[in-house]
């Protein structure tokens, strides 16, 4: 298993460019690249996909254990050619003061090589005992190679290819000159999704030829072969076995609105037995056909708040099978999506309108980080009940006025959620939540969703009329 992580020193320095770079460059040469991130991120992994084709999956030392790791890494990586891990943050940088949840951390439970990027503007000497302490921080980590990134031109380059060679042992593979024509465009929570770009394929394709061209892929291959045999990890048991169990159909808001899914969730689903249907929010004027259920995952509704209002016949649909008890899962901008209105810099859209409350976004974020959640007595889903789970949020809105906390599912333990003390809004037989779960191993939010949708295909929901 040919294998590298691309870490940094800090974050903001050019880590997903490269990345991705890497991924499109080294898949241009006929390779099978499969692409992972490490920690709770949609948007990166969509850009990885695009430019290795192939579906990219998180890596959370924090929402996942090291055998669930281990597992999910082993079985995707055993497929490809070689697999390109992009680290978060820095190096050493996470939650735990031992750095247990880095992507040091990470790097060493899978036994990958460091291509460490260097933001090289304004530096020269100095870079010779950054990458020496890197190095001496932890001896269990092998800094393998640095790419020197957004350098000033030739002479900049030529002086600290001169120190890094001088003081240190670590080659320099690498030497990414400043290029505004690489950079993804930025907005108020991050990258623009790659399902939002217009020019997404040839941006990628772009950044994969000025990668090749300025990035030694020779030695970026020798340096992820280099990469120790990876033990087989035990096997975990499958999250759900749908043998005997009947196929549901479920549709899946997937569009530029709504876009954010672990691949892992949707593959968990159809492992319970759910068949996912897409349908597009904005464009299709009704849900596909005999529909158990639906899941309408996380994205940015306001930035297409007008062309969703206008999409009334698709909005009514959605309401009134709300009302006749269809079960529905929403995350964050579905939970968005489902409201009275949403307003955004002034401007005011009608949503759908199953639940009560209006959404309003503000200047900086709501709810941000890592959350622990405890189910109530009002979670519908036979499989989550008495149960704590840990995901995530990142959301700048809040729903005014907030629910009563009698008709949520979750206890926040830890975050924000819709209120600082509840998340995960019950109606009729939806559930729509700030939070973001992931679904691992037989007790995961797939199978318990499935398992719901099913008991309400066959006439025993449990809505909260009956709490």
């Amino acid at each position: 298993m040919d294998r590298l992580i691309v870490s940094a020193a800090h974050k903001s320095s050019g880590k997903t460019t490269l990345s991705l770079g890497l991924c499109a460059a080294l898949r241009s040469q006929g390779l099978r690249v499969q692409p992972f991130k490490k920690g709770p991120d949609y948007i990166d992994p969509m850009w990885l996909t695009q430019a290795s084709g192939r579906p990219c999956y998180n890596l959370d030392p924090h929402l996942m254990t090291q055998a669930q790791i281990l597992h999910l890494f082993a079985r995707h990586a055993a497929q490809t050619d070689l697999s390109v891990v992009e680290g978060n943050k820095g190096l050493y940088d996470g939650l735990a003061l031992d750095g247990s949840n880095s992507n040091a951390a990470l790097a060493h439970m899978l036994g990958l090589p460091v291509l460490l990027v260097i933001d090289a503007r304004g530096m020269t000497r100095g870079i010779a005992p950054l990458i020496l302490g890197y190095q001496a921080f932890d001896k269990n980590i092998r800094i393998g190679g640095v790419i020197l990134n957004r350098l000033g031109g030739s002479r900049h380059e030529a002086k600290l290819r001169a120190v890094v060679e001088h003081y240190t042992d670590v080659p320099v593979l690498g030497a990414v000159a400043e290029d505004s024509d690489l950079a993804v465009a930025e907005r108020h929570l991050g990258l623009m999704p790659s399902n939002e770009h217009a020019q997404a394929d040839a941006l990628v394709q772009r950044i994969g030829q000025r990668i090749a061209q300025q990035v030694d892929l020779t030695q970026v291959r020798s340096l992820a072969a280099s990469a120790l045999p990876l033990a087989d990890p035990r096997p975990t048991p499958a999250s759900f076995s749908a043998t005997c169990a009947k196929t549901v159909r479920i549709g899946l808001a997937r569009d530029r609105a709504f876009g954010f899914y672990y691949p892992d969730d949707l593959e968990a689903l159809q492992a319970a037995g759910a068949e996912l249907l897409p349908f597009d929010t904005l464009q299709d004027a009704a849900l596909p056909e005999q529909l158990d259920g639906l899941f309408i995952g996380g994205g940015f509704p306001e930035l297409f708040m007008d062309q969703l209002q206008a999409n009334t016949s698709l909005s009514s649909q959605i309401a009134q099978a709300i009302e006749d008890g269809l079960p529905v899962y929403a995350e964050c901008g579905g939970l968005m999506y489902l409201a009275q209105t949403l307003n955004w810099k002034g401007h005011s859209c009608r949503m759908v309108g199953a639940l009560s409350g209006n959404v309003n976004l503000h200047e900086r974020p709501v709810g941000r980080g890592y959350v622990h959640l405890n189910a109530t007595s009002q979670m519908p889903w036979p499989g989550l009940q008495g149960q704590q789970v840990h995901g995530h949020e990142f959301h700048y809105s809040s729903l005014d006025p907030a629910p009563e906390q009698s008709h949520c599912a979750w206890q926040v333990l830890r975050g924000h959620g819709i209120d600082g003390q509840v998340d995960g809004i019950v109606h009729r037989n939806v559930l729509a939540s700030y939070a973001h779960l992931r679904s691992l191993g037989p007790r995961g939010w797939a199978p318990a969703f499935v398992d719901f949708v099913r008991r309400c295909r066959v006439g025993t929901p449990r809505t909260l009329a009956e709490h």
